[in-house]
C-alpha cells in the first residue's frame, strides 16, 4: 500500500492507458453489436450461426490473440492497437449475444402495440425495443467492461497492459508491494466503472424504479 501512495503519479499514468485499452474496445463492440444484434434477432438460422461464431471467438485465449494479431494485421508487436483489436473481438462476441437477448426481454404486447400504431421495424427497434431493453443490455455491458479491465493486464506480458505493467515489473524486481498495488488498482478501477455503469443504467431507466416502488407499496 505504501508503494501505491509513493508512486501515485506512475499508477495514474498506467490507469489512463488501462482505461483507453478497456473502453475503446467496448465502444467498438457496441457499435458493431447493436445494429447486427438487432438485425439477426428474428432471423433464426443467422442468429444461431452468429452465436456460434461469437462463442468460438470468445474461447480463443487472450494471450494467443495478442500475439497473433500483429502478424495478421501487420502492426508492430508493441502497438497498443493489438490489444484494442483483440478486446474489440471479445467485446463484440459477448455483446452480439446480449443484444438479441435484451430485445427478447421486451414484452410482446408492447411490440405488438407499436406494430399496430404503424411503426416500421427500424423505428420500432430504435424508439421502442432498444430503450425498453436497456436494463438487460446495461447489465451485460457492465460484465463486458469489467472483463475488459481484467484482460488488459494480460497485455503486459507482451509489453502493453496499463496497470498490468505493475505485475510484470514487480515480478521481475521480486517486489510484491508493486504487484499488490497493481491488483488493488485494477480491482478499484473495475468497481468504480461498474458502479458508474450501474448508476447510468438507473438514470436511463427510471421506469424500473417506479415498478419496484409500486411492488413494495402493494406488498405493504
Amino acid at each position: 500500500m505504501t508503494w501505491l501512495v509513493d508512486n501515485f503519479d506512475v499508477v495514474l499514468g498506467y490507469t489512463k492507458t488501462h482505461l483507453y485499452l478497456s473502453l475503446v474496445p467496448l465502444l467498438i463492440g457496441l457499435l458493431i453489436a447493436i445494429p447486427v444484434g438487432t438485425v439477426i434477432r428474428n432471423a433464426r438460422w443467422v442468429r444461431k450461426v452468429t452465436m456460434t461464431v461469437a462463442s468460438i471467438a470468445f474461447t480463443i485465449p487472450s494471450l494467443a490473440l495478442f500475439v497473433t494479431i500483429p502478424a495478421v494485421v501487420g502492426l508492430p508487436v508493441l502497438d497498443p492497437l493489438n490489444v484494442v483489436i483483440a478486446l474489440a473481438v471479445y467485446s463484440t462476441a459477448l455483446l452480439i449475444r446480449a443484444v438479441p437477448e435484451a430485445l427478447d426481454s421486451v414484452p410482446f404486447a408492447v411490440v405488438d402495440s407499436a406494430e399496430a400504431m404503424g411503426y416500421s421495424p427500424l423505428r420500432r427497434a430504435i424508439a421502442v425495443e432498444l430503450p425498453l431493453a436497456l436494463p438487460v443490455l446495461i447489465a451485460n455491458i457492465r460484465v463486458v467492461a469489467v472483463t475488459n479491465i481484467s484482460l488488459v493486464s494480460v497485455g503486459s506480458v507482451i509489453g502493453i497492459g496499463g496497470l498490468g505493467q505493475l505485475f510484470t515489473q514487480g515480478y521481475q524486481r521480486d517486489y510484491p508491494d508493486q504487484i499488490v498495488a497493481g491488483i488493488i488498482s485494477i480491482v478499484f478501477l473495475a468497481l468504480v466503472f461498474d458502479a458508474g455503469l450501474y448508476l447510468l443504467g438507473r438514470k436511463l431507466t427510471p421506469w424500473t424504479r417506479l415498478g419496484t416502488a409500486s411492488t413494495k407499496k402493494a406488498r405493504a
